[in-house]
């Protein structure tokens, strides 16, 4: 160890066996973890992703160099889940405030919050007390970490004020938590009250400890559910009488089960800057607009065709069946017949895709389901693919843009297809990761997802692929969501920063209205995509392109 610029700087001395005259390195920061008996764990911190790594030479005099820096250009990224568990913690209003106040004393107070967290304490025998035991390397490798994101930025903080910080309406406030023990945690929110007349930032005077509210992780890991809400009580300092509420939003993160990503190549923040991509919708677009009737969309025979026309990507949806299989399907919901053989009338119920198993969803039949001016799309059995077919059938020139199908919200607490409930967001992401993963060779794929939660999962799960927020923006078109980080496209940007995922994919509806959101995205490192029924105007995608935008996507 040494100091430069008055930080610890660590370095090592490696020897190379049985090389070859030319080797390509890559640098970077991990933390191996061995406790007695136990396995090598690696934590990877930071590396090194320059797409064309460091070389050198047996016979050539290196230079230490600066980690990150190569030929000019600093080029970090952060590391992705190995053996550790990521915990989020979420304050915020989309759906209500998420600290109610009961005792008359405080009603009109204002609140700062801080998290504090420990390891459950266990015991250990006094023969292990001079050895670091597993949980002592638990305790270590624990990390915390606070964002707030809004509308106008984010902010990201690895310490706390001494009494936290405020809650504002129009803020997301999320404490990050990378642990090894999971199961092991006493989670505690310390409420502190301060003088309204007084203008909330870091320095000011520290108000009064008024409470304190205790959460175990175990409490909602036992659970099986990765993402839910608790409710804890506010207990008061100098009595044991509830003052409040808060409610807690809470994700859990997990790596990927049973696969191993590696450092052979990352794109998760690569962007070639290069005239606007064209992505085709759905393949060669939606079926329902007439022009597209002859070939169906979300088909080999659409991407195909696509291809054909000239696009460098095509967009298709990705979700699963009842027994797991990861299908190209656009709807949450298709639609079985209960005609009889001898009647003419036709009845549709309306299932869940989730609900029914692959072999079942390919003994549906076609209906051509908007002629009968239904907006459901029909299930044929000819037609259905899996991302295999997909894969195998496309030639490998031609870009993925993969959504990755989700539930949303809406504010009036209605859910995308009636489904209030869905996959385990891990099982679900881990299934259709290990299959792009393997299945991807040199294509060039990058996810999307209306979700925030799933772009941060797949930004933490893998280091290949990178991912776009979807955002709807603030639209006459769409009913509002209840994620305050779905709500516009401004606070959409705020949150591709914080996550550090490469950027989003934005209606076009808000971006005509303000066309610098382009510009402004691209300058804050962000990639633009637009989505959106305006692109099918020429018009529209003349205005886009002037602007810069990196992707359009539209129907071919």
């Amino acid at each position: 160890q040494s100091m430069v610029a008055d930080c610890p700087f660590w370095g090592s001395v490696t020897m190379l066996v049985n090389v070859s005259d030319l080797k390509t390195l890559t640098l970077y920061q991990t933390l191996e973890l061995q406790s007695a008996g136990g396995p090598c764990q690696v934590i990877v911190n930071m590396w090194e992703t320059h797409h064309r790594p460091r070389t050198m030479t047996t016979h050539q005099n290196i230079d230490d160099g600066q980690f990150g820096f190569h030929n000019g250009i600093n080029c970090v990224d952060s590391g992705w889940l190995t053996c550790q568990t990521e915990i989020r913690l979420r304050l915020h209003h989309s759906k209500k405030a998420p600290v109610s106040i009961t005792k008359k004393k405080f009603k009109k107070s204002r609140f700062r919050i801080k998290l504090t967290l420990e390891g459950v304490e266990e015991e250990e025998d006094d023969e292990e007390e001079n050895e670091l035991s597993p949980s002592s390397w638990h305790k270590m490798t624990t990390t915390l970490e606070i964002s707030m994101i809004s509308a106008n930025g984010y902010k990201s903080r690895h310490s706390q004020p001494e009494c936290g910080y405020a809650l504002e309406p129009s803020q997301w406030t999320e404490y990050s938590i990378h642990t090894m023990d999971p199961d092991n945690l006493e989670l505690t929110f310390e409420f502190f009250e301060e003088d309204l007349s007084e203008h909330v930032v870091q320095g000011d005077i520290h108000p009064g400890h008024v409470g304190a509210a205790c959460l175990l992780s175990s409490s909602f890991l036992e659970s099986g559910n990765d993402i839910g809400v608790v409710t804890l009580p506010i207990m008061g300092r100098n009595s044991r009488q509830t003052i409040g509420k808060v409610r807690v939003d809470y994700l859990v993160i997990r790596p990927i089960q049973g696969l191993q990503c590696d450092m052979s190549s990352s794109y998760t923040k690569y962007w070639k800057k290069r005239g606007t991509l064209d992505v085709g919708h759905r393949g060669a677009g939606s079926t329902h607009a007439a022009k597209h009737h002859r070939i169906r969309e979300n088909t080999i025979a659409s991407f195909k065709s696509a291809a054909k026309h000239g696009v460098a990507f095509v967009e298709f949806d990705v979700h699963l069946s009842k027994d797991a299989v990861p299908i190209v399907y656009h709807d949450l919901t298709c639609c079985i017949s209960t005609k009889k053989k001898n009647d003419k009338n036709l009845e549709l119920i309306e299932v869940p895709v989730k609900d029914l198993t692959y072999d079942q969803l390919q003994l549906l039949k076609v209906i051509m389901l908007f002629k009968l001016n239904l907006s459901h799309q029909p299930f044929p059995s000819i037609l259905l693919c899996t991302s295999l077919q997909i894969f195998q059938a496309v030639p490998e020139n031609v870009g993925f843009n993969i959504e990755l199908k989700w539930i949303c919200q809406m504010k009036d607490g209605s859910w995308d297809g009636n489904l209030s409930s869905y996959f385990n967001m891990n099982t679900f992401l881990d299934i259709v990761l290990t299959d792009v993963l393997q299945k991807g060779g040199k294509r060039r794929i990058v996810f999307s997802c209306f979700d925030p939660d799933i772009c941060t999962m797949v930004r933490h799960k893998q280091n290949k692929y990178p991912i776009l927020f979807l955002t709807q923006g603030i639209s006459e078109k769409y009913p509002e969501m209840m994620d305050i980080r779905c709500q516009s496209t401004k606070i959409a940007m705020s949150f591709a920063q914080s996550e550090n995922i490469l950027g989003i994919s934005a209606h076009t509806e808000e971006l005509l209205k303000y066309l610098s959101y382009i510009g402004d995205a691209q300058s804050k490192g962000l990639v633009v995509f637009s989505w959106g029924d305006d692109n099918n105007d020429h018009e529209t995608r003349r205005k886009l392109r002037e602007q810069g935008i990196d992707g359009l996507i539209y129907d071919r």
